[in-house]
């Protein structure tokens, strides 16, 4: 069967939980979340040349995972048209306690195209200020490390080694942080 022929099918939904749903289209099962209208992850480095990174457990790995500060768009009751660069500054401050005085687009790309439909988009925050705690949103429980960018791969190491997982997408922002 044909890509075209696999994108006309109909979607059939197998399961349908709180947050998200298992479908199944042209034979493929995979995830979709409910309720947001994207995902966004910001690679956010200080003027001190610090990179701000979160670290929380995540139940699906069991262990705690080193992540870029992320969220999702389109969550929140009553900002369901939220857009993408929005939806960051808020995950941004939320998770970090930073603001940005602006948001500017990377990219943006699958997370995992064979067991997801989840497309994340990467901005750069530029102009942080430190005006809050960050720590997330009250039923999560993060960690914000800021780390000199040069000290970046050693930190990683140390922190992988010591069990933690590094989410991929940190590499990703480490890409574009050495690409200016």
């Amino acid at each position: 069967m044909s890509n075209a022929n696999r994108e006309t099918k109909v979607t059939k939904i197998l399961h349908d939980g709180k947050h998200v749903r298992l479908v199944s289209r042209g034979g493929w099962e995979y995830a979709q979340r409910k309720s947001v209208t994207g995902i966004v992850a910001i690679l956010a480095v200080t003027d001190e040349g610090k990179l701000i990174l979160v670290e929380q457990y995540r139940p699906p790995v069991g262990k705690r995972v080193i992540e870029l500060p992320a969220g999702l768009a389109g969550d929140v009751a009553g900002q369901e048209t939220e857009e993408l660069a929005a939806a960051a500054r808020r995950e941004l401050l939320e998770e970090t306690g930073y603001e940005a005085a602006e948001m500017v687009y990377l990219a943006e790309g699958a997370a995992s195209a064979g067991i997801t439909d989840e497309v994340i988009t990467l901005f750069r925050a530029t102009g942080l200020r430190k005006t809050g705690a960050g720590e997330g949103d009250g039923s999560e429980d993060i960690a914000v490390h800021e780390v000199p960018l040069a000290d970046v791969p050693r930190w990683l190491e140390e922190r992988r080694a010591g069990g933690s997982l590094i989410d991929l997408k940190v590499y990703s922002g480490l890409y574009f942080a050495s690409a200016g």
